[in-house]
């Protein structure tokens, strides 16, 4: 614990400058260990029920908008001239979604955003990653499950019950159990021989994580990014186009979460383009 002096004018200001940074910097002795994880119960969205008027609600505030989805480049929103549409595959006519399309200067500024956010993000204690996304699955299973589910309906032809155990249970699950294994990855160690004791440390991939994801789970689609993330390295995702609605969702749900700028950066364009420069 850091004790401050009773106030002697400019010398205490200043300690107490110095012992607020000191704060943010000191590793705890703990040995910590995250909540047991657990399955995230299903839904059944029966008429009448609190989850189907949710969902139902969200389905026709989606339906009747279209939604401005930008690029995710160091913490900011970059909206492009060039954007495609997204739309619902089981009625192809129903525009639910323009998407930004990245381009390779952009893209070389989301891959040096994602090398300079690992330096800082790879120093921080395991735990603080983690909490981040235990927070994303508690977001997921309250607050934004009808959103989620309602995007993974529309941009990906999917039932309710479809939606609720992919883009909710399955990635709420992702979460929460990585964070276990996670856990259980940094606490085994080697065997010690008498008067020796072996240690090893995990730490991130040096560079970045390129991530392309498919259309089909948005679950799938979120784990690939937050999965290395969570492990202390940084990310360029680029999810697949056709499930670009249900991806938006997922990078606001991180940032509200707590993700720090440019851990993982969402750059949706085209293939070759962003490929070439990563």
């Amino acid at each position: 614990m850091l004790v401050r002096p009773a106030n002697t004018g400019e010398a205490s200001d200043d300690f107490a400058h110095r012992s607020t940074s000191q704060e943010r910097t000191v590793m705890t002795n703990a040995i910590s260990t995250p909540p047991v994880p657990y399955n995230e119960p299903v839904l059944n969205y029966r008429p009448g029920s609190p989850e189907r008027q949710a969902v139902e609600q969200e389905l026709q505030r989606q339906k009747s908008e279209v939604a401005a989805i930008p690029l995710y480049i160091n913490g900011e929103r970059i909206f492009t001239e060039k954007t495609e549409k997204v739309v619902c595959p089981h009625l192809h006519q129903h525009v639910i979604a323009e998407v930004s399309q990245a381009n390779e200067d952009q893209v070389s500024d989301a891959v040096n955003a994602a090398l300079e956010a690992r330096k800082s993000w790879a120093k921080l204690p395991w735990e603080q990653r983690a909490s981040v996304f235990l927070k994303a699955a508690e977001l997921i299973s309250g607050k934004y499950r009808a959103r989620i589910n309602a995007a993974t309906m529309l941009g990906q032809s999917k039932t309710v019950h479809q939606a609720e155990i992919d883009a909710a249970c399955e990635l709420i699950d992702f979460l929460r159990f990585n964070v276990h294994f996670m856990s259980r990855i940094l606490s085994e160690q080697p065997v010690s021989s008498p008067g020796v004791w072996n240690r090893t440390e995990s730490r991130g991939l040096e560079g970045f994580v390129y991530a392309i994801t498919p259309f089909n789970f948005t679950a799938i689609g979120a784990n690939l990014p937050t999965a290395p993330a969570m492990m202390g390295c940084s990310v360029l995702w680029k999810p697949a186009p056709t499930a670009m609605h249900s991806a938006w969702v997922v990078m606001e749900i991180l940032e509200e979460a707590g993700l720090p700028a440019g851990v993982i950066n969402m750059v949706p364009g085209d293939p070759i383009k962003v490929s070439s420069v990563a």
